[in-house]
């Protein structure tokens, strides 16, 4: 199915990409969608991201150092003094 790229500029990339690679039109849109596409598929997701900064945060810690979290010292985070 033929289509038409109405955006003169689009057109002129378009363009300039089949003529630097030697191919059509049809080809190098191709290329380029295809490129995008595995350009965000590579992208870590959020998820990944927040479990990769735990990790990195949990590695700079020292548990032999640490203290128990409890509700006393969760309080008394919010006190007004």
């Amino acid at each position: 199915m033929p289509f038409h790229i109405k955006n003169p500029e689009t057109d002129a990339l378009a363009r300039r990409v089949a003529a630097l690679k030697g191919i059509g039109l049809t080809e190098a849109v191709h290329q380029a969608l295809v490129h995008e596409l595995e350009r965000d598929q590579a992208k870590p997701s959020l998820v990944d991201l927040g479990l990769k900064f735990c990790a990195e945060l949990r590695a700079k810690g020292d548990q032999a150092r640490s203290l128990p979290v409890d509700k006393a010292y969760r309080d008394a985070l919010y006190e007004d003094d």
